[in-house]
């Protein structure tokens, strides 16, 4: 018998753009709860974003991640002894903390230079719907497309 589901935890928005979108991916960002060097990395590349670009760094960094975001991505399903890559939709929550995920991994991946330049380039990337999430998030929707055969699995 499964037990029940624990209660979402309630998060806070962020003290300087009051958005909860920002505080859950400094969250994501965080490595062995050292919350105040991740909020340093993430403000500091936003900064970097703002003298790069000359535009608003909250509303690129919302760009990054709609365009991050996947709508579709397969999962595995096993029917009469054969596995199949059924394609489902991503809920929103999922799609966030995914974008969340592949941003922030991609940007780790980058050469060189400190972490709030790398994520600094990759929201800027994203933005202008190029660089290695978005690629990520393409690979995921071709992947999806290819087995849409499968869709009725679902």
């Amino acid at each position: 018998m499964r037990r029940r589901r624990p209660e979402k935890r309630e998060i806070l928005p962020d003290p300087i753009y009051g958005e909860l979108m920002v505080q859950k991916f400094i969250n994501n960002l965080m490595k062995g709860g050292k919350k105040s060097v991740s909020e340093k990395i993430f403000y500091s590349s936003l900064e970097i974003v703002k003298s790069k670009t000359k535009s608003n760094s909250l509303e690129m960094f919302k760009k990054a991640m709609d365009n991050v975001k996947p709508l579709i991505e397969v999962k595995s399903r096993r029917i009469g002894g054969a596995t199949y890559q059924v394609p489902i939709q991503v809920p929103s929550q999922r799609g966030f903390a995914l974008a969340t995920r592949w941003i922030i991994a991609y940007a780790t991946a980058r050469k060189g230079r400190s972490m709030s330049e790398k994520l600094a380039a990759e929201f800027v990337d994203a933005a202008n719907n190029d660089g290695g999430a978005v690629k990520k998030k393409e690979d995921t929707h071709r992947m999806a497309e290819a087995n849409k055969a499968f869709a009725h699995y679902r």
